[in-house]
């Protein structure tokens, strides 16, 4: 399932292999490997014309098979020293307003819904322990958190492969 990237809604009935193929496929590839990389650049080593590289750059983007450019900050570089993991377990009722807390929180750089014991799964970069302690004061206010803190990242967050079309594994 997709979900449009202006409205947010669920589009139904449409699945990976009826939205990217196999030449989006190959620009999505070469995209992972440098996103910096100009749309010349990409239409040489995919073959196509540069117009064609944008218009399929464009679809996907409108599509929401890419969903965005960012840019990756080292955060102890900006004095952020502290990485912490924090789940967070609402008290009855209080599920949006741990959402709109963690919004509000710019040293919070994910939230995630998950499943299990706690709903929420937060990365907290802090400057120090006395900050973090700050950040998960506020959360308190509305349940229960566990923490762990990071002592190293050995794997940074990346994107999953681009996996092959159905109709490769098919043949």
């Amino acid at each position: 399932m997709f979900t449009d990237p202006k409205s947010g809604a669920a589009i139904e009935n449409i699945s990976a292999n009826s939205v990217v193929d196999d030449v989006d496929r190959r620009l999505l590839v070469a995209l992972n490997e440098d996103p910096r990389q100009s749309k010349s650049a990409l239409a040489r080593r995919a073959g196509l014309s540069t117009p064609t590289v944008s218009s399929r750059i464009a679809r996907l983007e409108r599509l929401g098979v890419i969903r965005g450019y960012r840019l990756d900050l080292d955060p102890a570089a900006l004095g952020y020293l502290i990485s912490a993991w924090v789940r967070v377990r609402p008290g009855p009722g209080q599920l949006a307003k741990v959402v709109e807390l963690a919004e509000r929180t710019p040293e919070i750089s994910e939230c995630h819904r998950v499943t299990g014991d706690d709903c929420f799964l937060l990365h907290v970069h802090a400057p120090s322990l006395s900050s973090l302690e700050h950040i998960l004061d506020r959360f308190l206010l509305h349940g229960q958190t566990t923490s762990t803190i990071s002592v190293s990242s050995p794997i940074l967050p990346r994107n999953p492969p681009v996996l092959e079309s159905t109709k490769a594994h098919a043949q």
